[in-house]
């Protein structure tokens, strides 16, 4: 005589304990698309830049580091802010305080597209411009699209604030939220390579 066969049946993991994805799926494509781009870029200007190193390490002597340093410091900051915004959302102790925490990143990172203002005029008034060299062409195209990235970021960052301004922000709201910050880290995360890549590391 066979024994019962005995099934055994575990019930759906419930939704809270699964890995969270923040933002919305699109948001993700948007994201990776960007930085593939940017990636695109990097590797031209890298083989533009071996073939002619001795120009592209004098060029980059007439930048002023501290921008970039400067710069670097308020990106992380923002995007620290921004972070702990996202954080507070999920939160309902401290929920009421994302759009604080999104309003504080806008303000910050606005500092960035002054220094970048400010560094540009100082460039431009001493006579140095996109077609002055490859070095600068490259430095304009690559800042500048990466200033539009952070005036954009700085947006949506105001847009998300104003969004979770109430205290029962709906789900939806907050994943607009999530891949708003989720930009803003990409920015961030550009800078972080533009900046070496610019500023520091020598082609000699």
């Amino acid at each position: 005589m066979q024994r019962p066969v005995r099934l055994s049946y575990e019930p759906p993991q419930p939704l809270h304990s699964l890995p969270h994805v923040p933002g919305e799926p699109g948001i993700w494509v948007l994201l990776f698309g960007d930085l593939a781009i940017f990636s695109l870029l990097f590797v031209v200007y890298l083989h533009h830049r071996a073939r002619n190193p001795a120009l592209f390490s004098a060029a980059q002597e007439g930048l002023d580091r501290t921008f970039g340093f400067v710069n670097t410091l308020i990106l992380l900051t923002a995007s620290l802010l921004v972070a702990l915004g996202a954080k507070a959302l999920r939160d309902s102790r401290i929920r009421h305080m994302a759009s604080s925490f999104a309003a504080a990143g806008a303000s910050v990172g606005l500092a960035f597209v002054v220094i970048k203002a400010i560094e540009y005029h100082r460039i431009l008034s001493a006579g140095t411009t996109p077609s002055t060299n490859e070095f600068y062409m490259y430095y304009f195209v690559l800042t500048g699209l990466h200033l539009a990235h952070v005036i954009v970021g700085l947006i949506v960052l105001v847009v998300i604030s104003r969004l979770v301004a109430h205290p029962t922000s709906s789900p939806a709201r907050i994943s607009f939220f999530e891949g708003g910050a989720c930009f803003f880290h990409l920015v961030d995360l550009l800078w972080i390579l533009i900046f070496p890549l610019i500023y520091l590391v020598r082609a000699e």
